[in-house]
């Protein structure tokens, strides 16, 4: 946990917040100990706080920057809502309508039928969305371009990550291959990768200063991936996943000591 001091309370924690580069409303503060003047010189003692950024600050500062502007209408909550129950039916169903016409299809097939499936969601949301497919990376990529992003988006990205998570069930359950894909609306995704960047380094150094571990937000797995691979190459931190899809989220850590 790391400790700041000064002449006073309010100085130990200026120094804190300015060596975290962070303001009074980002964080958590402690007082260990408050400053004694002492007498004739002796006894005197500083000022203590303690100073731990809270996860939330990091979680919002990356949906501030990846969702700008995006105002929460009724519409992006009935949409956020709409794709938590798409979400359950095809966690309880194991044989969803869909499986049992569409099945062992060829990659080709796999994908324009994806392609109408997240087309009929994008309608059903009241967002309707032109469907494009990028092959990038081993990724399919598919961009829904529409002029209600945020509600395709969601706050918090929620609801494009839903979209995601029904898509990968879908083209899993009726392509002969495995096959990985990406949903992306605007650019959103592209952001998302640099304010995911930033994250991992931010929360690697926050685990390294407290000793103690933090718990990401849910996130996909090719997002889980990221991050794991951006803190790969740190000795003193160990990335693991936890918790079931489509809430599988990532513990950062100190990596355990060898002897």
């Amino acid at each position: 946990m790391p400790v700041y001091e000064g002449n006073t309370i309010e100085e130990a924690t200026t120094k804190g917040l300015r060596t975290l580069n962070l303001s009074r409303e980002d964080v958590e503060i402690k007082v260990i100990a408050d400053a004694k003047k002492g007498f004739l010189g002796f006894g005197k003692k500083l000022a203590k706080v303690s100073i731990e950024p809270t996860v939330s600050e990091q979680i919002s500062e990356a949906v501030e920057e990846t969702v700008e502007e995006i105002i929460v209408s009724d519409e992006e909550v009935k949409a956020e809502a709409a794709v938590e129950e798409l979400i359950s039916v095809n966690v309880t169903d194991s044989e969803p309508s869909e499986a049992r016409v569409l099945e062992n299809l060829e990659d080709e097939e796999a994908i324009t039928e994806l392609a109408l499936y997240l087309t009929n969601i994008s309608k059903e949301l009241n967002a309707p969305a032109f469907v494009r497919l990028e092959r990038k990376d081993g990724l399919l990529i598919f961009h829904l371009d529409t002029e209600k992003q945020g509600i395709l988006i969601g706050k918090h990205g929620k609801v494009l990550n839903a979209l995601q998570y029904l898509a990968q069930v879908f083209v899993h359950r009726v392509a002969t291959n495995k096959l990985s894909v990406v949903v992306n609306v605007g650019d959103y995704r592209e952001k998302r990768q640099a304010i995911l960047q930033r994250l991992a380094e931010r929360t690697a150094e926050k685990v390294k200063q407290t000793g103690r571990p933090v718990f990401l937000e849910p996130m996909p797995a090719f997002e889980r991936k990221q991050i794991h691979f951006t803190l790969s190459k740190d000795e003193y931190i160990q990335t693991h996943s936890e918790g079931d899809e489509p809430y599988r989220y990532l513990v950062i850590e100190p990596a355990k000591k060898r002897f």
